[in-house]
């Protein structure tokens, strides 16, 4: 069969591109398949857009904290020019990505890729074969499944606006919409989250979560919370949000209504069950070596894989260099997911690794929760930072490290110690051993164990 792999992989994002290059380097013959521009979410319409239009935001945050102590700069939001910086990081990016891995050998081809059988993927009417096949395609946006759904904009659309909407309504209150209402608050919008549940970034610590609210709430971002949206309506005048809360039935009008009710794992065109890939709600469902339990020969990584790991770049990323080692040498490569640490690029920052308290007590460990009130401290208040919290979890006895979690403009950088801390073990006589430049943000992390 002249369509024959070693490896075929569906995907060319994060957890597609590890294995493919790691089986091309070792002789095999593979081929990557994407329906989308090469280079996958995060690189395109995902974390690193949005990190970066999130960058006007910081520097308008800091000089209004430095007002009136040598600087007198008031600053706004061009959003035309930051459109522009920002599309110009990813013009001819799929191209160039593409490029390098057909001439490392690789074979990419372009379309909707779907199971015929256990062996073989259609993609616009040809049949391939493979020995192997990785299913990387990634996550999409779960429906909402209300009346008017197709009115509501994308996230990856938000990261594409020529013009930013005078008014905006965030559709649940998690990490992305979060980061794109501070970016749309400090551009100028006036912004609404609507979240279901009794607060927002549910993935956090409580304490540290309601500090970003506060800190939202002071830039006018507004939160409607216990509130569910009902149905979102066009108007002339743009869009009406109908939901349902406490209070009853309300109304908000909106030019643009903007999709944060979460993602989920894009089995759905794969035709999985023709590939006797076993799948469930939260993706395909793999062994402890990311391979699938109904058909040996394929694997699965990132988001579209049913695994502990959270739904971030680095896992996809690690799981994938797994899948390669393991389609390889046989099953050998077994991920630990502890020390995966977590960013929320608001302004303040949030970051967390490891276990939170209550998980900690629920594990069995009698702990110490130790919590460091740090804008008083030297690194935040040269700068007037109002909002910086260190929480870090020890075992009681051993003093090991079971988690950490920050709030601050340098808590993104310092999670990475914390995280390669409870990675190697160590406890916190070990980190406070550990000698850091001074004065820098993480020579302060020995006064908070």
């Amino acid at each position: 069969m002249d369509n024959a792999y070693d490896l075929i992989v569906i995907g060319s994002g994060s957890g597609a591109s590890g294995a493919a290059r790691k089986c091309l380097k070792a002789g095999w013959k593979v081929a990557m398949i994407d329906e989308r521009p090469y280079g996958g979410t995060c690189a395109l319409r995902g974390c690193d857009m949005k990190k970066l239009l999130a960058a006007p935001a910081e520097v308008i945050d800091f000089g209004e904290r430095m007002r009136g102590y040598g600087v007198d700069a008031r600053m706004q939001v061009v959003w035309p020019d930051l459109m522009a910086f920002k599309r110009s990081f990813i013009q001819g990016y799929p191209e160039r990505f593409e490029k390098g891995l057909r001439e490392a050998g690789m074979e990419t081809l372009h379309g909707t890729a779907r199971f015929v059988s256990g062996d073989r993927i259609e993609v616009e009417g040809k049949i391939f074969k493979a020995a192997h096949i990785l299913i990387a395609a990634g996550a999409q946006p779960r429906q909402l499944r209300i009346p008017g759904e197709e009115y509501v904009t994308l996230s990856e659309g938000f990261l594409e606006l020529d013009e930013l909407p005078r008014t905006i309504v965030f559709l649940g209150g998690g990490m992305v919409s979060m980061e794109l209402a501070h970016i749309a608050a400090r551009a100028g919008a006036k912004v609404t989250v609507i979240e279901s549940s009794a607060r927002p970034l549910g993935n956090f610590d409580a304490d540290l979560a309601a500090l970003i609210v506060k800190k939202s709430e002071e830039i006018g971002i507004r939160f409607l919370l216990e509130t569910a949206v009902r149905s979102v309506v066009k108007n002339e005048g743009g869009l009406t949000v109908v939901c349902e809360g406490k209070g009853g039935r309300m109304s908000v009008e909106a030019k643009m209504a903007v999709h944060g009710a979460g993602r989920v794992p894009g089995t759905q065109r794969l035709d999985l069950d023709s590939g006797d890939v076993a799948f469930g709600k939260n993706g395909v469902t793999v062994n402890a070596y990311m391979q699938s339990v109904s058909n040996s020969r394929v694997y699965a990584s990132g988001d579209i894989a049913d695994t502990p790991g959270p739904k971030l770049t680095p896992v996809a990323v690690m799981e994938s260099y797994a899948a390669g080692a393991n389609m390889l040498r046989g099953n050998q490569a077994r991920l630990d997911y502890r020390a995966v640490p977590t960013a929320l690029f608001t302004v303040p920052r949030l970051a967390s690794v490891g276990l939170f308290a209550q998980q900690a007590k629920k594990a069995g460990y009698e702990i110490i929760e130790k919590t460091t009130e740090l804008s008083g401290w030297y690194t935040y208040k040269r700068t007037h930072e109002c909002c910086a919290i260190a929480k870090v979890v020890l075992q009681k006895e051993t003093q090991k490290i079971l988690g950490a979690h920050l709030a601050g403009g340098e808590a993104d950088e310092l999670i990475n110690h914390f995280a390669a801390a409870i990675a190697r073990g160590e406890t916190a006589e070990d980190m406070k051993k550990m000698n850091f430049a001074y004065p820098t943000a993480a020579s302060d992390i020995q006064y908070m164990l």
